[in-house]
């Protein structure tokens, strides 16, 4: 083992002793041109052939090398992409040939970074008539370890944003030059898509600052009848379609059924009337909504699903087909005063109050046993929502009556009447 140590010791002073020409001097890197594709570098010597590399400072070394003649002038540009990003490196430059191999020491360049630029943050969406206003933001350019590097842009503006747009059935693909503005105007767009920006500096690109706009459907049922002050539910669904753009693929239209988009209920208080929000609530999870109301009278209603934008997201608007709640006449309360019990001679007072308050007249009727019908006894005026008969118990027995209110008119449509429950009184 101390012998293969001593070989390869004596191994490596003899390459050493090998590099015997003059070591290339004055090693300089600049950019090849305003384009930036390109590094261009240069050095003196002494009319030699060379062989130029890339090594990795604290980063792995790519794998580049190329040998230029003797008779080649002192300059070469290495393409950007040569350089890996995101990391410290410098160019060395040697004398040698690729049969000859190295004959002298390594000369290097600065060192500089090849930073890519910083991704751009989260994207919000305005609309503007019948296109969109897009902002996005940028972070803070993390630390540069090699400030001031040949290399170095300067300016506070060092890196350019590329507006895209990505469509079902087509490719990503850039609307607009690159811009060193953080907002957009996109004209005549309308979802579904996928706008990206791919942020671009001398060195790399990165994608980010995406906003999905979303179109939107919504279905949903409202109930045919429902008693007048009464809560009832508005139920259904919204469904999103979203664009997915794949890398190097064409992009997608995908289904969606988020939590938390928002969903209203429109009515027209009277007919022709402009639609106004009658309840709103938003999606849960799978897309579904429950919107409590309290259900007025007769009206139609409609379930919109209003365009909204939050971050990183802009939603189309969508509404349901109009359906119809007609109202029923609600009884609130309804008995005898002091109760259903009686004795025979006793002065009775039944009454009932209905919603809402209207002024009608209402009919009192009785059960026959032997007909086993209701017979009329009495018309009865009612006054906001209010009516009232007193008469005398005059023969005990078990009895039933009942208050028919009949159907009326309210903002311009038909409300359902409806019949008090079934009112038994006993007189002993």
């Amino acid at each position: 083992m101390f012998a293969v140590g001593l070989t390869v010791l004596f191994g490596t002073t003899a390459l050493t002793a090998c590099q015997s020409d003059p070591m290339p001097t004055d090693v300089a890197v600049a950019w090849a041109g305003a384009g930036k594709s390109a590094v261009r570098v240069s050095w003196n010597d002494t009319n030699a052939p060379n062989r130029i590399t890339i090594e990795g400072v604290l980063s792995s070394s790519p794998s580049y090398v190329k040998y230029i003649a003797a008779s080649e002038p002192n300059t070469w540009e290495i393409p950007t992409s040569a350089f890996p990003p995101d990391g410290n490196y410098r160019v060395a430059v040697a004398t040698g040939t690729s049969q000859g191999g190295v004959t002298s020491k390594l000369a290097r360049s600065p060192v500089f970074d090849t930073d890519g630029p910083v991704r751009p943050g989260a994207a919000s969406a305005t609309p503007m008539g019948r296109g969109v206003l897009m902002k996005w933001t940028v972070p803070v350019a993390p630390q540069d370890f090699t400030p001031n590097d040949p290399l170095d842009v300067k300016g506070p503006k060092t890196q350019r944003y590329v507006p895209m747009i990505g469509r079902p059935g087509g490719m990503m693909k850039a609307i607009g030059p690159g811009t060193t503005s953080t907002r957009q105007v996109i004209k005549s767009i309308k979802p579904p898509y996928l706008f990206q920006l791919r942020a671009q500096n001398e060195w790399s690109t990165r994608l980010g600052g995406e906003v999905v706009g979303l179109t939107s459907s919504v279905n949903g049922v409202v109930p045919a009848l429902a008693q007048f002050s009464v809560q009832v539910h508005v139920r259904g669904r919204v469904v999103l379609q979203e664009t997915v753009c794949p890398a190097e693929t064409p992009c997608v239209q995908r289904r969606a059924t988020p939590a938390g988009v928002p969903v209203v209920v429109l009515t027209q208080v009277t007919p022709g009337a402009r639609w106004t929000p009658a309840a709103g609530g938003s999606t849960t999870a799978g897309g579904h909504f429950d919107i409590p109301m309290v259900n007025g009278p007769s009206r139609p209603y409609k379930i919109t699903v209003p365009g909204y934008t939050r971050l990183g997201v802009l939603t189309g608007p969508s509404t349901d087909r109009p359906a119809y709640t007609k109202s029923v006449v609600r009884v609130a309360t309804a008995g005898f005063v002091g109760g259903p019990a009686k004795l025979r001679g006793d002065n009775v007072l039944v009454y009932t109050t209905v919603k809402p308050a209207m002024n009608t007249t209402v009919i009192l009727q009785s059960w026959n046993r032997q007909t086993r019908r209701w017979v009329n006894l009495k018309a009865v005026a009612m006054r906001n929502g209010q009516a009232s008969l007193l008469f005398k118990a005059s023969q005990a027995g078990a009895f039933a009556y009942r208050f028919v209110i009949p159907g009326a008119m309210m903002f311009g449509r038909p409300m359902d009447g409806t019949t008090t429950p079934q009112l038994p009184l006993n007189v002993r």
